[in-house]
């Protein structure tokens, strides 16, 4: 079949609905031509979500970098010892987030690491102090392999961590740690940490326990094109399951200063084809998020024409991608987001972490 017809019939699936296969997921991501397959995500796009592109006012909160895992793709993990490490305690999240909320931040997103030696009861802690304080702002909260780690020194179930921390204001879970799900990639990049079928079951609990998360992709490390599209189709399977996943995140791998410095960082054309490919094939999917910490601004505002309809939000201070050599800004206003949205020929409109719309930016 010449590649011109592969198209046309992948443009008949889209037009007649029908589910795209993994055989149709290989070819797109193999596919030269980029412009052709962004011009179908951006269809899908607008039949999804109209003209309009979300963003949020969040604010970024990172307990700890001192971890049990140390993942090889991470910068930010340290050794209890290390020089650079901390531990937050209470009082200092509460002090930072008082100054997230003051810059109108209606979400805080709070990750951590796996401490060795912080037991559970003070991520509950803190969870419960920041419901206290900031009883209306939203708590996006630990990633899929910290509740697997939190169940772990605990003893308790996954359903009980979840439910405790639930109980004390959480509100939604981010979608990192998935990084990609294949056993041979896990087992020679992150071994210490969740499994890829472990990240899943804890996203299965908490979406039967009414908590939406979010969903994400780690790509760019040593996985084959055929792991990136087995992980997308393990996330489309699992939301049609479940319909817990708000947004799915493709994340570039940056290599400095992490244990495998030799890769290259992938480039824009492989950037926007995973953003479109992911597109394509996550049909029951509402929102793709352009992560502009870590594609970059000028990526970030290409993404909305390959797929995107999502830049997350103003995040105020990144800690892990900038560990790892991200140039982007640690923040960035809801001033600077409009123009970007607007120049792409798109509406900005302001949401909450749950998808609620708070201002059309008509």
């Amino acid at each position: 079949m010449s590649s011109g017809q592969f198209l046309k019939d992948i443009q008949g699936k889209i037009a007649n609905q029908e589910r795209l296969s993994r055989e149709d997921g290989l070819a797109l991501m193999c596919h030269p031509d980029l412009l052709s397959i962004g011009k179908l995500a951006r269809q899908v796009k607008i039949q999804k979500t109209g003209k309009q592109v979300f963003f949020n006012l969040n604010f970024h909160i990172n307990l700890t970098n001192v971890c049990a895992s140390r993942c090889k793709f991470c910068a930010f993990g340290r050794d209890q010892a290390d020089e650079g490490s901390y531990t937050m305690t209470l009082e200092e999240v509460l002090k930072e987030a008082e100054y997230g909320v003051a810059t109108g931040a209606t979400e805080l997103h709070i990750v951590s690491a796996l401490h060795p030696a912080l037991p559970f009861d003070y991520y509950v802690e803190i969870i419960q102090g920041c419901r206290d304080k900031f009883p209306s702002v939203h708590l996006k909260a630990f990633t899929a392999v910290e509740i697997d780690y939190f169940s772990r020194i605990s003893g308790l179930s996954l359903s009980q961590v979840l439910t405790r921390l639930k109980e004390a204001g959480l509100g939604s879970l981010p979608g990192g740690g998935a990084e990609v799900f294949s056993s041979r990639v896990r087992s020679q990049l992150c071994p210490n940490k969740a499994t890829g079928e472990r990240w899943l079951e804890v996203m299965r609990t908490a979406h039967g326990l009414g908590l939406k998360s979010n969903s994400t992709m780690l790509y760019g490390q040593i996985e084959t094109v055929e792991e990136r599209i087995d992980h997308l189709l393990t996330l489309r399977q699992l939301q049609d399951e479940t319909g817990g996943f708000q947004s799915f995140i493709p994340l570039p791998f940056h290599p400095e200063n992490t244990q495998i410095p030799h890769l290259k960082r992938t480039t824009a054309y492989e950037d926007l084809k995973v953003m479109a490919v992911s597109r394509l094939l996550l049909d029951n999917f509402d929102h793709i998020k352009a992560y502009w910490i870590m594609l970059g601004i000028p990526v970030a505002q290409l993404s909305l024409a390959f797929g995107a309809d999502d830049l997350d939000g103003t995040v105020v201070q990144e800690k892990i991608t900038h560990a790892a050599g991200a140039r982007t800004a640690e923040g960035i206003t809801q001033k600077e987001l409009l123009p970007l949205i607007r120049e792409a020929g798109y509406i900005p409109v302001e949401r909450d972490t749950l998808y609620n719309t708070l201002k059309v930016y008509a």
